[in-house]
């Protein structure tokens, strides 16, 4: 793969959110997308990941289960992608993008309450 900036690694996240399926897009559209080199080593340890394991992106915000409509507005859901494990763990551009879409489905399976064994289950680990 072509060298890769995090300005470079950007346009390729936003263009495989732009491709994901028609019927993703409505959740993926007021998503607020941040990319960061790594995860801390704290917030691996207190998501429990192990060290030979890496992790790609977190979700950040209510799921629909915990949302109520009497609640204050909150800030937009955010997804963030983790540049380096994703350049790792992929050798092509085209592989990068399959990755992103997949992580972000997944991460956008938390925001629908799906745990972490109901998302492998699905096939979205």
């Amino acid at each position: 793969m072509q060298e890769m900036t995090p300005k470079r690694f950007e346009r390729i996240a936003r263009r495989a959110l732009a491709s994901l399926p028609p019927m993703f897009q409505p959740y993926v559209r007021n998503l607020v997308l941040t990319i960061e080199p790594y995860p801390s080593e704290e917030l691996l340890d207190d998501l429990g990941v192990p060290e030979d394991e890496d992790l790609f992106g977190l979700y950040e915000g209510p799921s629909l289960t915990e949302q109520n409509a009497s609640d204050p507005p909150e800030l937009p859901p955010r997804i963030i992608l983790y540049f380096e494990p994703l350049l790792d763990a992929c050798e092509t551009e085209e592989e990068l993008i399959h990755e992103i879409q997949a992580t972000v489905l997944h991460e956008i399976g938390h925001f629908f309450g799906l745990d972490e064994e109901r998302l492998a289950e699905l096939g979205y680990e």
